[in-house]
């Protein structure tokens, strides 16, 4: 075992066993049948509901049968990022996880401690047997990363609990009581296929190296967007040399801030150094404007071999005008909480898909209303730009609670064991509290766990000082809850 030194023992085996299955978002088979053999070699009552969810309890220690039942949810399912030039088969391979001083990390890859790690915590708990506590239901969900759908078909009924812990946060020492919400606004746009000019050289372009990262939680810090990078250069391109594009694929996942960006382009083959001098220049000029936020934006151009097609010249001024008016980023602070994003939008991915181009991009908001607005916005912009829209049915916020039981009890457990205030907080990312509030009315929620950056990107890491507080945190919140 790699991590089989790192304290607390229990919960870094179980994540380093978490690690071994494959389980993206969708394909969380190998996962859930890990956690139902789990339950049957622990003598734990377990199940699962229609949509794959599963639910494993356990019982009541002696002297603990009278404390209120508490239910700890955490995700099976993870994003799988990698850099284009890792070979990484994510239906088969594990991952590798590594110490790096004070930081558990993958070898290439996402590390998954979103939400891995939380899954390990709740498994670590199940099995020990010199942890007391009243009764505790585990319920892990599938498919949060790609649209929460464990969460939105969570049957009724399916727990029991009225005390909810999320084990999904990624910032030790703050306790969340309130999330925005989502949607997606995903255009379609057709175009057509012509033939390429035999004598123009075929171009890729790549833009490579930038540090991506959540949609949510890191949508402030003003990273920038491959998409964007892109576009501005096709754009500069287009209108001095009129380069034809056959191919853009950006970004991969709904959720992240895209960190790469590929298009083929064809060209006069006397524009090819002057295209290479230009993107230098542009290169320089993104270094400037994001010399606090990005250290390694790469761009370069290469000659490729012959393309089959290039795309129609009112698609081609289409599809740039849109994702150049597209906005991505933050849309307005909250006026409730100091430096909360309120509201924002992420253009997270353009595809090539036969003779259709797709792009996707998620809105979050702790406001319905502005939620919808933006993503109207988005709607007008590529419907002006002949794409047809349609919105995911998106999930709700989770509204704060200041008087909140649990929140009392984590605090104080916090300052117990820590002997300084916890920051109590709402958080922009999504979390499935609000989609779990709507089935079970007036249960009493708190998120909170250990810290992890770079998540939804290969440089995606798990502090191990802060495993070992959320580990402490966790027992102890569970040998406070009090009597019925």
């Amino acid at each position: 075992m790699i991590l089989d030194n790192l304290e607390p023992a229990k919960v870094w085996f179980y994540f380093e066993e978490i690690c071994k299955l494959p389980r993206l978002s969708k394909n969380e088979g190998q996962i859930r049948q890990y956690l139902l053999d789990f339950a049957d070699r622990n003598n734990l009552e377990s199940k699962t509901d229609r949509a794959g969810n599963v639910l494993i309890k356990k019982p009541a220690d002696p002297g603990y049968k009278n404390r209120k039942s508490v239910v700890l949810q955490s995700h099976m399912d993870m994003v799988g990022e990698k850099d284009a030039a890792t070979e990484h088969n994510w239906l088969k391979d594990p991952i590798v996880p590594f110490i790096d001083g004070k930081w558990v990390k993958a070898k290439d890859t996402t590390l998954g401690a979103d939400d891995g790690i939380g899954m390990a915590a709740k498994l670590a708990l199940l099995s020990d047997k010199e942890i007391k506590t009243g009764p505790v239901e585990c319920l892990f969900t599938v498919d949060e990363e790609s649209g929460m759908t464990g969460a939105i078909q969570l049957e009724k009924g399916f727990f029991e609990s009225r005390i909810l812990i999320n084990l999904d946060s990624e910032d030790e020492g703050e306790l969340f009581i309130g999330c925005a919400g989502g949607m997606d606004t995903i255009a379609d746009m057709p175009f057509a296929r012509e033939e390429a000019d035999s004598d123009h050289t075929v171009l890729k372009i790549s833009v490579t190296g930038l540090h991506g990262g959540h949609s949510g939680d890191e949508i402030h810090k003003g990273y920038a967007n491959s998409v964007k990078i892109m576009t501005g250069l096709l754009q500069l391109l287009t209108s001095k040399y009129g380069i034809r594009l056959s191919e853009f694929n950006g970004g991969n996942l709904r959720n992240a801030i895209p960190r790469e960006a590929f298009a083929h382009v064809t060209c006069d083959k006397d524009y090819v150094d002057d295209i290479k001098k230009d993107a230098a220049e542009y290169l320089q000029k993104l270094n400037d404007e994001h010399s606090f936020t990005e250290e390694g934006i790469e761009i370069t151009v290469s000659t490729a071999c012959s393309v089959a097609y290039v795309i129609d010249h009112k698609s081609h001024k289409s599809l740039l005008n849109a994702l150049d008016q597209c906005p991505h980023g933050v849309i307005s602070w909250s006026e409730d909480m100091e430096g909360l994003v309120e509201t924002s939008t992420n253009l997270a991915s353009v595809k090539f898909k036969d003779n259709t181009i797709m792009i996707v991009t998620s809105q979050r908001s702790s406001v319905e209303s502005l939620k919808e607005d933006i993503a109207r916005r988005i709607n007008r912009i590529f419907t002006e730009n002949n794409a047809t829209v349609h919105h995911s049915k998106g999930y709700p916020g989770w509204k704060p609670d200041t008087n909140s039981e649990i929140l009392k009890i984590t605090s104080q457990s916090y300052r117990k064991l820590f002997n300084t205030e916890p920051v109590v907080r709402a958080i922009h990312a999504g979390l499935e509290c609000g989609l779990i509030l709507e089935k079970y009315p007036g249960l009493d929620m708190i998120s909170f766990g250990p810290t992890i950056k770079g998540a939804h990107t290969p440089q995606e890491r798990l502090d191990i000082e802060t495993t070992k507080k959320f580990w402490s945190l966790l027992v102890d919140v569970l040998n406070s809850i009090p009597v019925i």
